[in-house]
């Protein structure tokens, strides 16, 4: 299973919101007055503008003591700009993740951090969720970012499998669509965690990926029709994921974006990050 907590962009909208408010209130209420303080004080020492002579040097002390911008303002001031920069990306143009399980190994690993597209499959307001501006559907193949029906407070990573009216079989650990099975072709020599996984590389769609199974787990055989407005997820490491075989079909309005790329993995915070995976994600 592969979950991200969600209380991040609630947390950045307050940030933004917040600092953004303190600003605004600063400068209708509070930064006139300290220019009219200003002001006076300029009209008190006519040389306030000489370097380093006396009136300049009592004009700078009167102002640090009488006109200060508050700290509290001055930290709003500064963060605004940058924290509202990565609420528009973050919102409606790339969002990182990070992946804490192994439920779409081999395609992605436990450390890895991955970039997604937040506007592919339309703009959607940031919290809310809702869709403002409709552009591409999710395609059969591609890694997608969503909210599973049953933990609708966090983020869920797996592969498009059924699109809205699919009909998609799973029968001896191979993935049929439609009546059509899914290619797959063994992959020689490629190093898994264990003897028991068996190794694949599959095509759905317009995607070829990496996938495994465990030749020692039952196949769990199952039929169904996705519902309109709805797609069939699974992870690519077929036993050993929680997808929608066990929490059921995603509704469109729950989904994120697309992942795309990986561009660091760090296993832990004791590790060096590395670089080594940098690359599109298939």
């Amino acid at each position: 299973m592969n979950e991200f907590t969600v209380d991040f962009p609630l947390i950045l909208l307050c940030l933004v919101a917040g600092s953004g408010l303190v600003w605004l209130l600063d400068s209708l209420f509070l930064a006139p007055a300290r220019k009219r303080t200003t002001g006076g004080l300029k009209s008190q020492y006519p040389h306030w503008d000489i370097e380093e002579s006396p009136d300049a040097l009592n004009y700078q002390s009167r102002v640090a003591e009488e006109a200060r911008e508050p700290v509290l303002v001055e930290y709003a001031k500064s963060f605004f700009p940058v924290l509202l920069v990565v609420f528009v990306v973050r919102s409606f143009l790339v969002e990182p993740f990070q992946i804490p399980s192994s439920s779409m190994v081999p395609t992605l690993e436990v450390g890895d951090y991955i970039l997604v597209n937040k506007y592919t499959y339309g703009i959607r307001l940031p919290v809310v969720r809702t869709k403002v501006l409709a552009l591409n559907n999710p395609q059969r193949g591609d890694v997608v970012v969503f909210f599973p029906p049953h933990m609708n407070e966090t983020y869920f990573i797996k592969r498009v499998v059924g699109l809205p009216g699919d009909s998609v079989e799973y029968r001896n650990k191979q993935i049929f669509v439609n009546g059509t099975r899914v290619e797959r072709e063994p992959v020689l020599g490629q190093i898994t965690q264990s003897a028991r996984n068996i190794v694949g590389r599959e095509s759905l769609g317009e995607s070829e990926y990496l996938m495994q199974v465990d030749n020692q787990r039952s196949a769990g055989d199952f039929s169904v029709v996705v519902r309109p407005e709805h797609y069939f997820m699974m992870g690519d490491n077929r036993d050993n994921s929680s997808d929608s075989r066990v929490w059921g079909q995603v509704p469109e309005k729950d989904i994120v974006g697309k992942a795309f790329a990986i561009w660091m993995h760090w296993d832990t915070l004791l590790s060096i990050p590395s670089f080594s995976r940098v690359g599109a994600i298939e």
